[in-house]
């Protein structure tokens, strides 16, 4: 039913009552008229008699996001304020945050979600997969879902979750509101498609369901406050220091870098990682277009903006990672008979993938004589994104600064060294030099409320970023609880990052235990698990009396070393068979006391 123009309408209505309807008509959307209509319908036809028990029930809306880096967040966030836009509520929330048990009361289950690692669900998203996948999973038949999987294509379980979310749910007999939608590093595009797809399957059902009704029955919420500087809209940060950590002999570069925010008003917590914009090194475009003869001034398009290929490379585009898009482009235009093999095998792919970059491909694997075009160049690489590095300083300490713990990415090749296009930026950038950067929460990072809690914090490497600023915020709150730290690098005299610092913090007893484990020191190596199992029983003593547990760095080999020992000690301490371990350390998951921030 519509509603015609008060001026159309016979005369039942006063003047007054007809220009009230009339501006209440021009401020809703159509979805929110649909609602009016159906209402009015239902008015004239029972009067005041409708009872709420006789009105239709609106399926639930719930979005659950699973998300190791934020993305997966921010989409969801994306799409309840779009939702909302068109009058549509919709309860989002992280799946850490989820009672598994609360799926069968659901109408409507919208997921975005990531895969980590090896096809492994993200942390927030392990309970409620592993829950979907047990037999203590209900039977379904009553729920509409949707999935937006997010993922790379250059591992080999490509948006793995995604897809065990997907097939478990269709097992369990609920039905696709809208098919599951795939994405790869460059998302944006296809998720916006998916977003668009479900407020359109959603604003279907509702008009449906009010016009069948005597009453509609939904909460119009308005969307909840964002700040003001986020991933597309990031903050430019200028350069304080960026200060090599490491010494002279050592064989990495690590910098520690301060960043002013000055009167931005951003607010972060210890945990909390920072985004970070970054430009591709001038050189780095010359010697690719160079080779590529390309004429460094063409103009080419990028998402409808004309610019010419320089600026392309140097501010839009991804040099430093390749893709197995690009690599498989690059195997036809080629011909190379090294390249073709790849194409059909994901795990040589893959490594392939992470030892090269696309100067290596320009200048190892020579083109056709018919070359590239700029725009064609263009086309097959993948847009510029942030990288992410957790935060080494509290707010409490260093007020409108943040700080950040990087390692320059620098590998020798045959054909000489490659950095890492963000790492390389930050370490070359000079005092007054601005950074385009926004915070990333983590929610699943953080200290225990309360400040007499035990920490175990394990972090070699960079990986003691975050534990910088726990220690930082610990000694602000005044917090009575002990702090234990682990920490590994190869040589003390080299790699002993922020040494000064944590010996200070020891003689002021707010560092209770300080663990070292510098693998080179010494004919057999010695890493963070070994310092870990050789302190087992007073590991396993601090956990008794409820230490909170944390890991942050490599996730490939340390993290799993590192739980490796953890089993290893609640077994041989706890007393405990292999799989009571396991569970012991699940349980530490679930209840927030055992949290990994890994990469």
């Amino acid at each position: 039913m519509l509603l015609k123009e008060p001026s159309s309408l016979a005369s039942p209505l006063s003047e007054k009552q007809a220009h009230q309807l009339k501006t209440l008509v021009e401020e809703l959307n159509p979805l929110q008229l649909s609602w009016v209509s159906g209402y009015l319908a239902a008015k004239s036809e029972v009067g005041d008699t409708v009872s709420p028990a006789a009105q239709p029930q609106i399926p639930s809306i719930t979005l659950l996001y699973g998300s190791q880096t934020g993305n997966g967040r921010g989409l969801a966030q994306e799409l309840v304020e779009k939702a909302a836009a068109q009058g549509i509520n919709i309860n989002c929330l992280s799946m850490a945050d989820y009672k598994p048990r609360s799926l069968k009361q659901e109408g409507i289950l919208l997921i975005v979600v990531s895969t980590h690692g090896e096809g492994e669900a993200p942390d927030d998203a392990i309970e409620l997969h592993q829950f979907l996948n047990s037999k203590r999973a209900p039977k379904l038949a009553e729920l509409q879902y949707s999935v937006l999987a997010l993922g790379d294509s250059s591992y080999e379980f490509f948006c793995q979750t995604g897809k065990d979310f997907d097939e478990r749910l269709t097992a369990l007999g609920a039905k696709a509101l809208v098919p599951l939608v795939e994405c790869d590093v460059d998302y944006e595009a296809i998720a916006e498609q998916w977003q668009n797809a479900i407020i359109e399957a959603l604003a279907a059902q509702q008009v449906s369901s009010f016009e069948s009704s005597s009453a509609p029955s939904v909460a119009f919420q308005p969307s909840a406050t964002k700040s003001q500087f986020t991933k597309k809209q990031p903050y430019s940060a200028e350069v304080i220091i960026s200060q090599k950590l490491t010494g002279r002999g050592s064989d990495r570069d690590i910098r520690h870098v301060e960043l002013d925010l000055g009167e931005s008003g951003i607010r972060y917590q210890p945990g909390d990682a920072l985004g970070v914009w970054f430009d591709n090194s001038a050189e780095l475009v010359s010697r690719i277009l160079a080779k590529l003869n390309i004429d460094a001034d063409e103009q080419v398009e990028v998402n409808s903006e004309s610019l010419t290929v320089s600026q392309a490379l140097q501010t839009k585009l991804e040099l430093t990672q390749l893709s197995p898009k690009l690599v498989t482009a690059w195997a036809e235009l080629s011909q190379s008979s090294e390249l073709q093999p790849l194409v059909d095998d994901k795990a040589k792919l893959r490594q392939f993938i992470l030892k090269h970059q696309l100067i290596d491909l320009v200048e190892e694997f020579s083109i056709s004589s018919a070359g590239i075009s700029a725009q064609q160049l263009v086309e097959l690489l993948r847009p510029i994104t942030p990288r992410l590095y957790s935060i080494a300083s509290s707010q409490d300490e260093v007020d409108s600064e943040v700080h950040l713990t990087v390692a320059l990415v620098e590998q020798q090749t045959q054909s000489g060294i490659r950095y890492g296009g963000a790492s390389r930026f930050l370490a070359n950038a000079e005092e007054g030099q601005q950074v385009r950067v926004y915070v990333e929460p983590n929610n699943h990072f953080r200290l225990p409320a309360d400040p007499n809690t035990p920490v175990i914090m394990i972090g070699p490497g960079t990986g003691v970023a975050p534990f910088r600023a726990f220690i930082q915020q610990r000694v602000a709150d005044g917090a009575s609880g002990d702090n234990w730290l682990f920490f590994g690098n190869p040589h003390f005299e080299q790699d002993f990052l922020y040494q000064v610092e944590w010996q200070q913090y020891l003689k002021s007893g707010d560092l209770t235990c300080l663990d070292l484990a510098f693998s080179r020191d010494q004919a057999e190596k010695v890493y963070v698990q070994d310092k870990l199992k050789a302190q087992g029983e007073q590991v396993w003593q601090w956990l008794n009396a409820g230490a909170h547990l944390y890991i942050c760095g490599d996730a490939e080999r340390m993290a799993k070393d590192v739980h490796q020992a953890l089993l290893d000690i609640v077994s041989q301490y706890g007393d405990k068979s292999e799989e009571q371990a396991k569970v012991y350390l699940e349980e530490l998951r679930e209840s927030h006391r055992y949290q990994k921030d890994v990469y």
